[in-house]
C-alpha cells in the first residue's frame, strides 16, 4: 500500500467514521497521462460506507469527500473515483 493511500484512509476514516472503506491506487493504469505527468497526482478510486452520507445528494457526499481530503486534491490526487454510500444502501446493493 502506498503512503498516499494511506494517508487519503486515514483522512477518511477519521472524517466519515465508515462502516466500510475501500482506498484503492490505479495510478499505474494512468501513468503519462498529461495532468498527472505534469501535476504527479495519482488516480485513486474510493468506496466509503457511512452513516455522515444519510440525507445527501450525491453531488454533497463527493463534497464532503474532496473537503475532507482538502490539499490532497491538489497536490496528491490528480483523478478520484468516489462510491459513497449509508450503510442502508450499501446492503440493498450486496
Amino acid at each position: 500500500m502506498s503512503n498516499r493511500v494511506d494517508k487519503i484512509q486515514q483522512l477518511l476514516l477519521s472524517a466519515f467514521d465508515p462502516a466500510k472503506l475501500e482506498v484503492y491506487d490505479d495510478s499505474q493504469s494512468h501513468a503519462g497521462h498529461s495532468g498527472a505527468r505534469e501535476r504527479g497526482g495519482g488516480h485513486f478510486f474510493a468506496t466509503i460506507v457511512s452513516n455522515a452520507f444519510e440525507g445527501k445528494t450525491l453531488l454533497r457526499r463527493h463534497q464532503l469527500v474532496y473537503e475532507a481530503l482538502g490539499e490532497m486534491m491538489h497536490t496528491d490526487i490528480h483523478a478520484l473515483g468516489i462510491k459513497a454510500f449509508t450503510p442502508e444502501e450499501f446492503q440493498q446493493i450486496n
